[in-house]
């Protein structure tokens, strides 16, 4: 039997979607040995958070409230984590910049063995095993954590985000744990990031991406289809690095992992480090001028054209298509 406590990701006032790919992941593990699953919500303001996430069949939410938690910082963060998880067997958190951040600490606190990004779940003879990607996703392995508690992180676009199973979960307060000497040493200054009034990259249903073959034509060709689309704008990290576009955009290994219903690869030749950030989409539509580009071994859909003319027809042809 393994009890599970899905720590969900708080922030600017309501729980983020990626928590529904750990949601999946508890009823997944909970099916396999038995037992049952809670969510713990952290952060100031955190009690209005609850209200989104009573309705996915937790035996439990766990409500850790506080003034002290306005601003995330992992050295206050990780010893209330650390005291609401006490019981629990798994304690898991999604494999964002939040939970890769915070659940390595948790896992320190609670002297668990940890297993980050992970794809799968299953039992052996009773034990939960995780399967991971290793080499940019061209194999993978097989983990068995041999400490009573484990502490995982999930790969969102690997686990599709829970619904509501209906009902309404009781919710307990957890009160802020004390920091420890870290906490001093450490002060939150401020939070940079890039403001856009398209979807979040990481939740978007259309993801259009652009590599360094658009140069400083990134947003001039992209921008239309993605408006057209209502589509989150991606980018590989060659176009990052180049400063065609913000580095928050990347996909791909070193960058943000997407699953979307549709992907987008524009003027991008498919390196095993962007595949590793993509290839979990369910329908990807390649445009690229060389016929040889690895892309095209993984898209749905190629068109090989040269992309200054292709993507601006498309987006005359999606418009047409909308209005009719």
């Amino acid at each position: 039997m393994a009890n599970v406590l899905v720590v969900a990701e708080f922030a600017d006032g309501k729980v983020k979607k990626t928590t529904h790919s750990a949601i999946t992941f508890a009823r997944q593990a909970v099916e396999k040995t038995g037992g049952a699953f809670s969510i713990l919500v952290i952060g100031s303001g955190a009690a209005a958070g609850a209200a989104e996430v009573k309705g996915f069949g937790a035996a439990k939410v766990i409500v850790a409230d506080d003034p002290s938690l306005k601003n995330y910082l992992a050295e206050t963060y990780a010893p209330t984590v650390a005291a609401a998880a006490k019981g629990f067997d798994v304690v898991v958190g999604t494999a964002s910049a939040y939970g890769k951040d915070l659940m390595p600490r948790v896992a320190a606190r609670l002297g668990g063995g940890y297993v980050g990004d992970i794809t799968e779940v299953g039992a052996d003879g009773g034990a939960l095993t995780y399967k991971r990607p290793m080499f940019a996703g061209n194999a993978f392995g097989v983990a068995k954590i041999a400490t009573p508690v484990h502490v995982v992180t999930v790969r969102q676009s690997a686990f599709q985000p829970a619904e509501p199973s209906g009902g309404e979960s009781p919710v307990s307060e957890e009160k802020v744990a004390a920091v420890g000497a870290a906490a001093s040493r450490v002060e939150f200054l401020g939070v940079e990031t890039v403001k856009s009034e398209r979807p979040e990259l990481t939740e978007a249903r259309v993801v259009v991406s652009g590599g360094r073959a658009l140069k400083e034509k990134f947003d001039e060709v992209l921008a239309p289809l993605a408006d057209a689309l209502g589509a989150a704008v991606g980018a590989s990290r060659a176009a990052c690095d180049a400063g065609y576009c913000p580095s928050d955009l990347q996909v791909g290994q070193t960058g943000k992992i997407v699953a979307p219903q549709l992907y987008f690869a524009i003027g991008i030749s498919g390196a095993i480090q962007h595949l590793a950030g993509m290839k979990g989409s369910k329908v990807i539509v390649a445009i690229n001028k060389d016929a040889e580009a690895p892309i095209f071994q993984v898209a749905d859909y190629g068109l090989v054209a040269d992309l200054f003319v292709a993507v601006p027809e498309l987006v005359t042809k999606v418009k047409a298509a909308k209005a009719g």
